[in-house]
């Protein structure tokens, strides 16, 4: 096998492995598949941690999560579907922020590792065993690259930033209804 050979085979199997998980967390959010809640127990969930509306959240995330991953196991698309997936796993991940970096303790471990690999897999291609390389390229250009990853990152940081304003709101709040309390007794 010469370099290039193994160059497709280790993209091959990182898109199969990356779009996998992030699919079927996906269809755990949209179908309540593989033990999810689906749109209704997943939009509850997001409304939770600050994301609203949530039902809506639960989709676009769910869309991200299962389109992107789809696309990026095929190797079609692959600069818009890396860009949707980091998209939807920092979404995940300023959910998981508070709680540090490692899984066992609820950090962003796990959501930070599959955004950072569809990030990377959007820079760096497909490779040769994709649907992209079949079909000559014609979503999978250069220019793509940087367009998905720049309008991705704006939208992210727009729903993020809001999500964050709401939950240091509800902080505020509950604060202030816990020192009232204080002052009551």
């Amino acid at each position: 096998m010469t370099c290039f050979d193994r160059r497709d085979l280790g993209l091959l199997l990182l898109r199969l492995g990356t779009g996998g998980v992030l699919a079927a967390h996906g269809a755990q959010k949209l179908f309540g598949w593989f033990g999810g809640h689906g749109i209704e127990g997943t939009g509850q969930f997001m409304e939770s941690v600050g994301y609203a509306p949530g039902k809506a959240s639960a989709t676009a995330a769910g869309l991200a999560e299962t389109g992107g991953g789809l696309l990026l196991a095929l190797g079609l698309a692959t600069p818009a579907a890396g860009a949707a997936a980091a998209g939807a796993m920092a979404g995940a991940s300023a959910v998981h922020l508070p709680s540090g970096f490692f899984a066992q303790e609820g950090g962003y471990e796990h959501a930070a590792s599959l955004g950072l690999t569809a990030a990377g897999l959007a820079v760096t291609g497909p490779g040769r065993l994709s649907l992209d390389h079949a079909l000559g390229h014609v979503l999978d250009r250069g220019w793509m690259v940087p367009a998905a990853l720049g309008a991705v990152a704006a939208g992210t940081a727009v729903v993020v930033g809001a999500r964050n304003r709401r939950v240091r709101r509800q902080q505020e709040g509950e604060q202030e209804g816990e020192q009232e309390a204080l002052f009551e007794e």
